[in-house]
C-alpha cells in the first residue's frame, strides 16, 4: 500500500511541476511543428511552381514571338519576289518611270489555307535625263499571327554594273608583277595575271596561246585561261561567261538625244582640223566644271599594241574659254562630239561622253590630263568617261598620278602608249617614264591595256583599286556588266 501511495504521489509530483512550469504536452508539440515544415515546403513549392510556370509562359510568348517574326520576314521577301515579277512585266516602269505602283499592298497566303500576312511595297526609281537607273525598293512584311512583329527589307533593283570589277578586257591581257589590284579582274581573253591581287581572276576562255607578248617565256599555245605568277591563283576561275561588249555597248546616238533634249550638256564638233581640235573640262569642287575649246595640239610619235605606230596628239597648245557651268542634276550628262581632255576634282556624279555617232569616219579618243579626284570619298560623287575610240592617259601628266573614276574605251584601249626618248625632243624626255599611278574605280577596254612597257618606261608602280560605293549606285548611264536585272544592296532595316 505504501508503494502504491508513493507511485501515485511521485505521478502526482509530475503532473503539478509541468502545470506549474507551463509545459506543452510532448504529443501536441509534434503536431505544431509538422503543420509549419508541411507550410513551408508547400510555400516552396509554391515558388518553385510559379517560377517554372512563367519561365513556360514566357518561353511560349518567345517562342510565338520568334515564330511570326520569321513569317513576317518570309512575308517580306514574297513581296519583293512579287514586285520583281511586277517590273519584270511592266518594262515601261525600268525605262520611264511610267506605271510604276507605290505604295502596294501584297497578300501572302499558306497553300494549305488561311493567311499567313501581307507586304507593303513602296518603290522609288531614280531618273536621270528622263531615263530610270534604278529603282529602289522597301516590303514591309507583317505576319497573321502577331502584327505588332513586321519586318523590313530594301533592295536595289539595277542591272549590275561594270564598276563591280576593277578590270574588263574584251581580248588577250598581261597584268604585270609591277601592279597591285583590288577587285575583280576580268578578261574575255586569256590573263596573263602577275600582280598582287585580292579578289576574283576569271578569264572567259579555257586555254589560250600565250606568247612573249604576255611574258610567257618559252610560249605557252594551250595557256590555262588564267595562268602567271600572281598572288593568289586559288581566285582564279576559268572559263566563265564572258561579258558580251555588244550587248552592253551604249546607244551614243541616244545618249547625244537626251543631253540635248532633257538638260545636259552638250556640244557638236570643234572648228578646225580633227587632230587639233577638242574639249578641255576642269572639274571644279564648287560642283562646277569650266569648259575649252581646244584649237591647237602637238603631236608625239607613240606606239600601242592595237594600232602599231602613229602620232598622238595629246598635248594642249591653244584653247578658248568657253565658260564655267553648273553640272545638272537632273541630268548630268556631258556630250561631246569631238576628243575630250578631262582633269580636276568632281563633286557629284557626272557621265562625260566623246562620240560622233553620225560620223562613222572618226571616233574621238578621250584623254585623262591630270589627277582627277573626288570632293568627297563617301560614295556620293563619282565620274564616268566613255570613249568611242580609247581613253588614254598622255605623255605629259604628272610624276606621280591619281585619277578616280569608271573609264570605258568602247572601241579602242585603255592605257598609256608607249614613248620614246629617241622620238622626243629633249623638254619631254622626262616625261617618258613616270613614277606612279593610283587608278580607283573600274577599266572596261575593247582592247589590250597598259601602262606600263617591258623596257621600264611608262608608270613604274601601278595601284589599281575597284570603287566599291560606286558599284552599285555609279553615274547615269554608266554601261552594265549584264543586261538582266537583280536585286543588289539587300538588307533588312
Amino acid at each position: 500500500m505504501e508503494d502504491e501511495k508513493a507511485s501515485e504521489f511521485s505521478l502526482y509530483s509530475l503532473y503539478a511541476i509541468r502545470d506549474t512550469l507551463g509545459l506543452a504536452k510532448p504529443r501536441a508539440a509534434s503536431r505544431g511543428v509538422t503543420v509549419f515544415l508541411i507550410l513551408g515546403f508547400m510555400g516552396v513549392f509554391a515558388i518553385i511552381l510559379g517560377t517554372i510556370s512563367s519561365y513556360v509562359l514566357t518561353q511560349g510568348r518567345y517562342g510565338r514571338a520568334l515564330y511570326a517574326r520569321e513569317v513576317a520576314l518570309n512575308v517580306a521577301e514574297s513581296g519583293l519576289e512579287y514586285y520583281r515579277w511586277f517590273l519584270a512585266h511592266n518594262p515601261s516602269i525600268m525605262d520611264s518611270g511610267i506605271g510604276l505602283v507605290s505604295p502596294y499592298t501584297y497578300a501572302v497566303n499558306d497553300p494549305e489555307g488561311g493567311s499567313l500576312g501581307s507586304a507593303e511595297v513602296t518603290a522609288s526609281v531614280n531618273l536621270q535625263c528622263g531615263a530610270v537607273q534604278w529603282a529602289d525598293i522597301v516590303s514591309k512584311g507583317t505576319a497573321s499571327a502577331d502584327p505588332v512583329l513586321p519586318r523590313t527589307l530594301s533592295v536595289r533593283y539595277m542591272q549590275p554594273s561594270v564598276a563591280e570589277y576593277s578590270y574588263v578586257v574584251n581580248t588577250n591581257v598581261w597584268a604585270g608583277s609591277s601592279r597591285t589590284i583590288r577587285g575583280p579582274y576580268h578578261g574575255n581573253g586569256g590573263v596573263r595575271m602577275d600582280a598582287t591581287h585580292n579578289a576574283d581572276v576569271t578569264s572567259a576562255v579555257s586555254t589560250w596561246n600565250c606568247t612573249s607578248s604576255y611574258n610567257c617565256n618559252p610560249s605557252q599555245p594551250n595557256a590555262p585561261g588564267v595562268v602567271g605568277t600572281g598572288s593568289n591563283p586559288a581566285l582564279w576561275t576559268y572559263p566563265v561567261p564572258n561579258i558580251n561588249f555588244a550587248a552592253i555597248a551604249i546607244d551614243f546616238t541616244d545618249l547625244q538625244t537626251k543631253a540635248q533634249t532633257q538638260g545636259g550638256i552638250y556640244y557638236g564638233p570643234a572648228s578646225g582640223s580633227v587632230n587639233n581640235r577638242g574639249y578641255h573640262l576642269i572639274f571644279n569642287a564648287a560642283g562646277t566644271v569650266t569648259i575649252y575649246r581646244v584649237t591647237e595640239t602637238d603631236g608625239f610619235d607613240s606606239y600601242s599594241t592595237q594600232y602599231n605606230w602613229g602620232t598622238e596628239y595629246s598635248e594642249i597648245d591653244n584653247q578658248t574659254l568657253l565658260g564655267t557651268f553648273a553640272i545638272p542634276s537632273s541630268c548630268s550628262l556631258m556630250f561631246f562630239q569631238d576628243r575630250v581632255w578631262v582633269e580636276g576634282t568632281v563633286n557629284g556624279k557626272v557621265t562625260v561622253v566623246a562620240a560622233t555617232p553620225s560620223d562613222g569616219a572618226t571616233a574621238p579618243d578621250a584623254y585623262l590630263n591630270n589627277n582627277i579626284l573626288y570632293a568627297a570619298y563617301d560614295g556620293t560623287d563619282g565620274l564616268t568617261i566613255v570613249a568611242e575610240r580609247n581613253v588614254l592617259i598622255p605623255l605629259v601628266v604628272p610624276n606621280v598620278m591619281e585619277i578616280h573614276g569608271i573609264f570605258i574605251a568602247q572601241s579602242g584601249h585603255y592605257g598609256r602608249d608607249y614613248f620614246s626618248t629617241s622620238d622626243l625632243s629633249s623638254q619631254y624626255d622626262p616625261y617618258v617614264t613616270r613614277s606612279q599611278l593610283t587608278t580607283v574605280g573600274t577599266v572596261v577596254s575593247n582592247g589590250r591595256t597598259g601602262t606600263a612597257w617591258s623596257d621600264g618606261t611608262g608608270f613604274t608602280t601601278r595601284l589599281d583599286y575597284y570603287d566599291q560605293q560606286l558599284a552599285f549606285s555609279p553615274p547615269p548611264f554608266t554601261p552594265v556588266a549584264s543586261t538582266d536585272y537583280k536585286y543588289a544592296l539587300w538588307r533588312e532595316q
